[in-house]
């Protein structure tokens, strides 16, 4: 399949959790942007054997991971999961946390 580039514009309201890429639109990344309201999380998860990049727009929060305890994260940073972590993403703040997540298939053997 020949995939051709393109752009989208991303939501700027609404809460939760949104979809932005994935196969067949991609060949293997899945992304999706996420909008927490304070207090709220995501929910304990692992990407299994893909790793995942965090990209805040906005707010703070942490980020829980297995074995590395809370991390804090902010507007205007990155934050990387490696494959086989379960992690979280809580927004510890008095207003949103959104975010970009990233997924794609870990090559580390």
């Amino acid at each position: 399949m020949t995939r051709k580039p393109f752009v989208f514009t991303l939501p700027s309201d609404g809460n939760g959790s949104l979809s932005l890429m994935k196969p067949p639109r991609t060949s293997n990344l899945r992304s999706g942007f996420v909008r927490l309201e304070p207090g709220r999380d995501v929910g304990l998860h692992s990407t299994v054997g893909n790793e995942e990049m965090i990209v805040v727009l906005e707010g703070r929060g942490s980020l829980e991971c297995e074995g590395c305890g809370n991390l804090d994260i902010a507007g205007g940073l990155v934050a990387y999961v490696p494959p086989h972590t379960c992690h979280n993403v809580v927004n510890r703040g008095t207003g949103p946390l959104a975010y970009i997540y990233v997924v794609t298939r870990s090559t580390a053997g």
